[in-house]
C-alpha cells in the first residue's frame, strides 16, 4: 500500500484522519501508563484496539484456561455462612457474567441439595 502525501489528501482523507486521531485520543486517555507503553508504537486506532484485544483476551490457550477456571468457580459456588443473600447473588452473578464473556452460557441452573 502506497501512502498519499498530505498535500494530496481529499476532504474524505482528512475526515478519516481526524476521526482516527479522536479515537486514539479516547483510547490514550483511558489507559494506565503500563498499558500505554505496550501500545504507544501503534500508528492507528484500529491497530491500538487490536493490540489491546490481544493483550486483554490472550491467545486460545489463555482463553481455555480462563474458561476452565470460571467453570470450576461455578461448580464450587456455595453460599458462605457470613454472607447475605444479596452478597451471594452479586458474587454468583459475577461468575455467570464471566462465563458468558468467555462464551459459556448456562440456560438453566440447578443446585443440588446438600
Amino acid at each position: 500500500m502506497v501512502e498519499k502525501h498530505r498535500f494530496r489528501w481529499t476532504a474524505e482523507d482528512k475526515k478519516k484522519e481526524n476521526l482516527d486521531n479522536v479515537a486514539k485520543d479516547i483510547l490514550y486517555k483511558n489507559l494506565d501508563k503500563n498499558m500505554f507503553t505496550k501500545i504507544k508504537t501503534c500508528s492507528t486506532a484500529k491497530k491500538i484496539w487490536e493490540k489491546l484485544t490481544q493483550l486483554c483476551a490472550g491467545n486460545d490457550q489463555t482463553k481455555e484456561n480462563k474458561l476452565t477456571f470460571a467453570i470450576q468457580k461455578f461448580d464450587n459456588t456455595e453460599m458462605k455462612l457470613e454472607e447475605t443473600l444479596s452478597e451471594f447473588d452479586e458474587r454468583f452473578s459475577g461468575i455467570i457474567i464471566e462465563l458468558i464473556y468467555l462464551g459459556k452460557e448456562y440456560l438453566t441452573v440447578k443446585f443440588p441439595c446438600r
